[in-house]
């Protein structure tokens, strides 16, 4: 059995415990096997195990600030890039359509409605990277920073990164990925914080400006 195989079975005792463990081992195999799509550069199993293990930083750090975000946010990490495809038809966009299988993925676990709920929203938080900072879930902060820590990654994994991204919009021309990527990008510096928790704001957010201003020069040409 591979690591994220137990992972998931870990994930899912800790927040759904009752779960029938061939639902649990269902589910799993499913996820498992979008993740390791052959088109996935950098939406892949290491993007994946990367989520999960700044999810589990971030919830240490900023005990007892989020008791509750670790399960909530364990699972959307599973779920927040479960259907991806670098062209989704405009009507049915990869975020919406990872929150729906997570809905009907939970649901079959015998979640319940409220856990279902949040980890749906935080799935559906990765549209924008932009959580309203009224603190009304702290999961969702968790979750933003977490699935961000990349851009604060050592700059080897940051250009690999990046590398990795324009890889799987191959079928972009360059000009086009160049403004549709600074696009995506330039946000998060004029924003007062990358990041929402206070762990990521100290640690991670001077590594991750550095690392947007590169890229950013980069793309500019």
């Amino acid at each position: 059995m591979d690591l994220l195989t137990r992972r998931w079975r870990a994930d899912c005792r800790g927040a759904v415990p009752a779960a029938d463990p061939g639902a649990v081992d269902a589910v799993g195999a499913n996820l498992l096997t979008r993740w390791r799509e052959p088109h996935r550069a950098y939406h892949d199993p290491l993007h994946l195990a990367e989520v999960l293990a700044a999810v589990d930083t971030l919830c240490a750090a900023e005990r007892p600030a989020t008791p509750g975000a670790h399960p909530v946010a364990v699972l959307a990490g599973w779920f927040h890039d479960v259907v991806y495809d670098a062209d989704p038809a405009p009507d049915a966009g990869n975020e919406v359509a990872s929150a729906d299988l997570a809905r009907h993925s939970l649901v079959r676990l015998g979640a319940d409605d409220e856990l279902t709920d949040r980890v749906v929203t935080v799935v559906l938080d990765t549209i924008a990277h932009d959580v309203p900072p009224d603190g009304a879930d702290e999961a969702r902060a968790v979750f933003h920073d977490a699935d961000l820590w990349v851009l604060a990654a050592p700059v080897a994994r940051f250009d690999e990164y990046c590398q990795q991204v324009r890889q799987e919009y191959g079928h972009v021309t360059s000009a086009e990925f160049a403004a549709a990527r600074a696009a995506v990008l330039r946000p998060f510096l004029v924003r007062p914080h990358v990041y929402l928790t206070d762990h990521a704001q100290r640690e991670w957010e001077p590594v991750a400006r550095e690392n947007l201003a590169r890229e950013l020069t980069r793309l500019a040409g």
